[in-house]
């Protein structure tokens, strides 16, 4: 039960009758009227910005136009109190019993309150991780995979149909550098001396096995070929032991993907898909041979100066057309990459989501652009750019590991703190902004981390019930139980706050999936744990307000039916970001 979104609904049914008693024009775009919490809670339970963004359209002042909505809206037998505030925007104050409803259909359905049908079963892809198969998962990759998967899990829970998709990136000279880096161990497998790593190639030792497996299927038959004989097979050795590497890394998150789409299928076959891309933009006039201008202030690997072919890349919004070729014929990775997403717009996909690391903003608009000639503007393109991870313990850097060369591991931060500490806190900072990850302050038992405040508000709510079973043997409160208490029992600022609360995570859901934002989840999941905590603490000095109450068990129930309900949100929502609600904390 969404109420802003019910609402929403009566404030454009309100506006369609105005514009039927000619008191206001006719065809309004109501696109920007949003129904919200209002800043100050005291002012209502709901708020409206409905004259304030049509009274220019309307060519009326905005109080006059939100007086005659506050007229109709007074005749709804779920509102008590309508008033205009400031220049033109409108309070709502609801009947009681309109939250106390909201409150039970939390209750009744625990686990899918809040759902929303929002995206009505339409199909996004969302491509997240997308890490070169050159080694395991560092602390950077960590954050977008933890990002890409909260975010195809917020998707999902408002009614979106979600693909989670890994491109793997095999084609490039990496994968090359990759195969000459485990030929070395596979030479030190047979007891050669290879002596230092050189530069250029990965000196980590989570190569040491893979050589070891080379070692063990050839014997010391690849010393004798030629580089151009072993490098094919070292390569595509490498290339799976590394994605093993990967996928094992990343399902210690839990994160597990549907697709995982290889970069060289396609350029196999006489150059396959990319070849057929180009075909097809040289069909379409969107494609010329000529020369580009150096880049202002910034090194682009793509530019070469010469007469070359280009994507009218500038016809889709982008700064500058892109070429698609490099002077010794082989494709930019741009090439590569508009065939990628053309193959995801014939699979079906109109709605698609990249997470890039924030080094690759600049690459953005032609991908965008890229999308959008492709799909004969039908399909967009939403890049997700994670801003880098600082790694402290007790405020200092942490040291790199030895295991990956340069770089602390995924594997290890979760090793250390764990799947949930690492989840939570790295949706607890806005996607684009810089995240300092403190290994000893995500442990912590205290309201300075998050991740522990919001499980234990969960740990709590359980207790209560555990409380209440003790002080009442052999009562029932099932849901369907609770679902007859009396709420007007409720009448508390603190138990109303949470009532609140709870009413606004339909809304929370669908705004947040909108904005292709989770990190709103976490911080609403915090805000309600907070709300929580303060209400519990305020039993211990008001004995009225304690959730299990010896004497009173319709009082008991009331408040029972509020933790029920509570504790169903935050369970959801930490299945959104892929955390655990707990029922007992140590």
């Amino acid at each position: 039960m969404n109420i802003f979104g019910l609402f929403e609904k009566r404030v454009a049914d309100a506006l369609g009758r105005l514009a039927e008693g000619a008191k206001i024009p006719s065809g309004l775009d109501v696109s920007r009227v949003v129904v919200e919490p209002p800043r100050d809670p005291s002012h209502g339970d709901l708020a409206t910005n409905a004259a304030m963004v049509l009274a220019k359209e309307a060519r009326m002042n905005p109080r006059a136009l939100a007086e005659l909505l506050v007229a109709d809206l007074q005749g709804d037998p779920r509102v008590t109190k309508v008033e205009i505030a400031g220049p033109g925007f409108i309070n709502i104050r609801l009947n009681p019993q309109v939250l106390h409803e909201v409150l039970r259909a939390a209750v009744v359905d625990a686990n899918g309150f809040g759902r929303s049908s929002q995206g009505a079963g339409a199909p996004v892809n969302v491509e997240y991780v997308s890490a070169n198969p050159t080694g395991p998962m560092h602390v950077g990759h960590c954050r977008g995979a933890v990002f890409g998967d909260a975010l195809a899990g917020l998707l999902d829970f408002a009614g979106y149909k979600v693909t989670r998709e890994y491109y793997i990136n095999d084609a490039g000279a990496q994968v090359d550098v990759l195969a000459r880096s485990a030929y070395l161990r596979y030479k030190e497998a047979l007891g050669e001396a290879i002596g230092e790593i050189p530069e250029g190639l990965y000196p980590g030792d989570y190569l040491k096995p893979v050589g070891e497996m080379l070692a063990k299927q050839h014997g010391r038959s690849l010393l004798d070929k030629p580089e151009a004989e072993w490098l094919p097979l070292v390569r595509e050795a490498s290339i799976n032991a590394m994605m093993d590497m990967i996928r094992s890394d990343l399902a210690v998150l839990n994160i597990h993907h549907d697709v995982f789409f290889s970069e060289r299928s396609l350029q196999q076959g006489n150059g396959g898909e990319v070849a057929k891309l180009i075909d097809v933009l040289k069909a379409r006039a969107l494609v010329y041979m000529g020369r580009l201008p150096p880049p202002k202030g910034q090194k682009d690997e793509d530019w070469e100066d010469r007469e070359q072919l280009l994507f009218r890349a500038t016809a889709f919004g982008d700064e500058v057309d892109r070429p698609l070729l490099k002077s010794d014929g082989s494709y930019t990775y741009f090439a590569s990459d508009i065939a990628y997403h053309r193959s995801k717009f014939e699979r079906g996909f109109t709605s698609m989501i990249d997470v890039w690391g924030a080094d690759h903003g600049g690459y953005v608009k032609r991908m965008q652009a890229a999308v959008k000639a492709v799909s004969d503007n039908q399909a967009d393109l939403d890049v997700k750019l994670c801003q880098m991870v600082k790694l402290l313990r007790g405020g200092e850097p942490v040291k790199m590991s030895k295991r990956s060369g340069d770089f602390v591991t995924l594997r290890e931060v979760v090793d250390e703190v764990g799947r949930d500490a690492t989840r939570f806190m790295m949706l607890f900072r806005k996607n684009d902004a810089t995240l300092d990850f403190d290994l000893a302050k995500v442990v912590e038992q205290s309201k300075d981390n998050p991740v522990f405040y919001v499980q234990y508000a969960h740990a709590r709510c359980a207790s209560v019930f555990r409380q209440a079973g003790e002080a009442y043997p052999g009562a029932d409160f099932s849901a369907a139980q609770l679902e007859r208490a009396d709420l007007s029992i409720l009448g508390d600022e603190a138990e109303m706050d949470i009532i609140h609360r709870i009413a606004q995570f339909p809304r929370v859901i669908e705004a947040a999936a909108e904005a292709h934002e989770p990190h709103r989840v976490a911080f609403y999941l915090y805000d309600l744990a907070s709300a929580f905590h303060s209400l519990w603490n305020k039993g211990k000095d008001l004995p009225q307000l304690r959730f299990v109450n010896l004497t009173d068990k319709e009082s008991t129930q009331a408040r029972l039916a509020l933790v029920h309900a509570l504790k169903g949100v935050l369970a959801s929502g930490l299945a959104i970001l892929g955390v655990t609600a707990p029922d007992e904390m140590r």
